[in-house]
């Protein structure tokens, strides 16, 4: 485990999946990040790569072979070698292996930075095509944030904040397949961007924003007060989720997402698919804001 730290925040960094661990606001006294105990959900925020969410029926064709991958890919069950370490950043990295070819056949370095500047914390992706071949992949976040933080308040007084929209669409997941089915529209509706977050919310699942609707997005205390914001300008895709009755809530921003319902076409042709000729490098960084 890594620290980094400053006198605003303290950020817990782990070896394991490169996973953001634990973000303690200074000023305010709590962890705003969630302490995965397993009763609800047993990660804090992990790296989702080189597939966010599902494939349909866990596969996907690359150059007409078929291959297995689980959901949100490998990464984030791996270890990572930090690789640069500072008082306020942290750089690790994750290289391809055997069994990771297996699941996704190229060879890769996936470097991601953790950054401290005041109560902002910036992660950064870099991947870097070290195949002969193009590469195609998604890759996403899924950090959960405490929800409530206060005592003696309950999840439903809060709020999800947005920038300034009347009202966003989304669709669900399949409950058979957890791929989505955006031929079912759903709407969001806003007021000044907000909405409360209904008990109700997650009970059939993650809800997934397409078309870049999102480029920011928090969590407001029962007052209105933001305490915590993501900013993800120019992903295309973003991810609002909870295990049904757990104390936290995921926002995820993603650079691409899980497979529709019935997608049997190469992973090339897969709508928002990162594209990645041999040695170029893929570099996309989100922000976390404690307010």
């Amino acid at each position: 485990m890594h620290t980094i730290e400053n006198e605003e925040l303290r950020v817990m960094i782990s070896n394991h999946g490169a996973e953001l661990s634990g973000i303690f606001d200074k000023r305010n006294n709590r962890e705003v990040l969630w302490n995965a105990d397993p009763k609800y959900w047993k990660r804090h925020a992990p790296v989702l790569f080189p597939n966010v969410g599902r494939l349909y029926e866990d596969t996907c064709l690359i150059g007409g072979e078929t291959y297995t991958s689980g959901q949100h890919g490998f990464a984030r069950d791996m270890e990572f070698t930090c690789v640069e370490e500072a008082e306020t950043s942290v750089t690790h990295l994750l290289e391809a292996t055997d069994a990771t070819k297996k699941a996704w056949p190229y060879e890769f370095q996936l470097y991601i930075t953790h950054t401290l500047n005041g109560r902002d914390l910036t992660v950064t992706w870099k991947v870097v095509n070290k195949d002969q071949e193009t590469m195609y992949f998604t890759i996403g976040a899924h950090p959960a944030f405490n929800v409530p933080v206060l005592p003696d308040t309950v999840q439903s007084q809060y709020h999800l904040t947005f920038s300034g929209q009347k009202e966003l669409t989304y669709c669900l997941l399949h409950p058979e397949y957890a791929t989505a089915m955006p031929d079912q529209p759903h709407t969001l509706s806003l007021e000044n961007g907000t909405c409360l977050i209904d008990e109700h919310m997650f009970d059939e699942g993650a809800l997934i924003f397409d078309d870049r609707q999102i480029t920011k997005a928090g969590i407001a205390l029962p007052d209105g007060t933001p305490y915590v914001e993501v900013s993800c300008e120019g992903f295309p895709n973003f991810g609002i989720w909870s295990a049904i009755g757990a104390p936290f809530v995921c926002l995820e921003p993603w650079m691409g997402r899980c497979d529709n319902t019935g997608y049997d076409k190469e992973l090339s042709q897969k709508p928002n698919i990162n594209t990645l000729k041999p040695k170029e490098v893929f570099d996309r960084s989100y922000v976390i804001s404690v307010k």
